[in-house]
């Protein structure tokens, strides 16, 4: 864990200052393994900064503070950011599972969070880091969880807001002109404090491909099912879950969703139904850690595409405490105070 404050540029620096080392090792070992594959450095460099020229200017600012750190360019930082993705070029899962109410043990929310990757990926494992960053301008505090200087995509803010993202399970169909959907995260946490301005926040948000945006808050929680042209938000009493599959009717895809998108979803909502009125964050850890073969929704090291994949993170976040339990493939949760981070 790393925590980062000052202006952008300042929490720049010190990432790069803390994450050297961790940096360096994971950029040498990503251009190695694509540059065995075919790619040039210079075609990386291009691929990746095409896909950052669009974020907002506080990103770019702190990765120009990791520049000037580290050693590398903004546009290896780009190739960075972008590493997990170019690394695999096969679908993701990932799932959520939010639950409030009269599911849980006091009536507040609790969410959940798969990324679930081919096991290809491991090599990024040994780079998790969980960033908080607490910029000077008055923004929220953010934290992040992912491998380090990578695309985050499980993010809370000091707010008690969560948002993170599914694959759509639609075909990869986008526009060039519009900036990475999971880019704008960041900016959204630092941006909106209460959960009717997040969703206006997605709402508003015009995507580059289709996603699904998975938010909570001390309030409940949101499922968008995000399209290129219209955004349908999907709500529950006490109770959303979400896979990779678009699920309001209202879509009428000609496409039918994966039966592993399927099974995870049902599976998802019957544990819930299972445990109504007894879910903390302990039993909903119980819950994401049931495998999908036995009727959970989690991989490990399971066949899925014809490879081996996994819940590569795992994540529980309570956020009316503000009380995060994050978990990488084959090791233990581990349990994170954030509120008292956000406000050393």
């Amino acid at each position: 864990m790393i925590l980062l404050e000052g202006s952008y540029r300042e929490m720049g620096r010190q990432y790069g200052g803390l994450m050297k080392t961790e940096l360096l090792s994971e950029y040498a070992m990503l251009t190695k393994t694509l540059e065995d594959r075919g790619y040039s450095l210079d075609y990386l460099r291009w691929y990746a900064s095409a896909g950052t020229q669009f974020q907002p200017e506080r990103m770019k600012e702190i990765t120009r503070g990791m520049a000037e750190t580290t050693g590398l360019s903004e546009a290896d930082l780009s190739i960075l950011y972008y590493g997990p993705a170019l690394y695999i070029s096969m679908p993701a899962g990932c799932s959520y599972l939010a639950v409030w109410d009269t599911y849980t043990t006091d009536g507040s929310v609790v969410l959940s969070r798969n990324w679930d990757l081919p096991d290809l990926l491991d090599p990024f494992n040994p780079y998790y880091v969980l960033a908080v960053c607490r910029p000077t301008d008055g923004s929220n505090g953010v934290a992040t969880f992912g491998p380090a200087g990578s695309r985050p995509e499980t993010l809370m803010n000091s707010a008690g807001l969560f948002i993170a993202d599914d694959n759509s399970g639609l075909a990869p169909v986008g526009q060039d002109d519009r900036p990475d959907l999971i880019s704008e995260f960041f900016r959204l946490m630092l941006d909106y404090s209460d959960l009717d301005g997040l969703k206006t926040g997605v709402l508003t948000t015009r995507p580059d491909v289709a996603w699904i945006v998975d938010v909570g808050g001390p309030d409940g929680a949101y499922v968008f099912e995000v399209g290129l042209n219209e955004t349908k938000v999907r709500i529950g009493d006490g109770v959303v879950a979400a896979a990779n599959h678009f699920v309001d009717p209202s879509w009428d895809l000609t496409t039918p969703p994966g039966e592993h998108s399927l099974t995870r979803y049902a599976n998802l909502l019957s544990q819930a139904e299972a445990a109504k009125g007894s879910i903390d964050a302990e039993e909903m850890m119980q819950i994401r850690d049931v495998l999908m073969t036995d009727d959970g929704a989690t991989f490990r090291h399971s066949e899925l595409f014809g490879y081996p994949y996994s819940s590569n993170h795992q994540v529980v976040f309570v956020p009316a405490t503000r009380t995060l339990w994050m978990k990488v493939i084959d090791l233990d949760w581990q349990k994170v105070e954030l509120a008292p981070l956000f406000a050393m």
